[in-house]
């Protein structure tokens, strides 16, 4: 699993590589410059293949003052789905993602600034 390193306002480091846009941490890879349909929340569509993965838990970043929010469809059908959700300001969420992916299969969303 790869381990985040680094978080500040708009910069990550994930395994000894910076990024500087939002972005999704599987267990295998990672999709850079993670794009929301609306900006500062976060719906289905933008989020299929975490679905799709079929992760334990989504831990979802929502930014360095939290200002991103989870869609109430995005809350059901995670519920439904059995994945739960971790939706935290981004500096607590990859702390969360990093000692949680130690013991079950997790995927990281997370929005770098605001």
């Amino acid at each position: 699993m790869p381990q985040i390193e680094y978080y500040s306002f708009g910069r990550i480091r994930v395994d000894g590589k910076s990024y500087t846009r939002d972005l999704k941490i599987f267990p295998d890879r990672i999709v850079e410059n993670w794009w929301r349909r609306e900006g500062h929340r976060v719906s289905l569509e933008d989020i299929e293949d975490v679905i799709e993965e079929k992760p334990d838990v989504l831990v979802l970043g929502t930014g360095y003052h939290g200002l991103v929010e989870v869609s109430k469809e995005v809350v059901e059908k995670l519920r439904e789905l059995g994945i739960e959700l971790v939706a935290k300001p981004t500096k607590e969420a990859c702390e969360e993602y990093n000692k949680l992916s130690k013991s079950k299969k997790v995927v990281a969303a997370l929005h770098l600034t605001c």
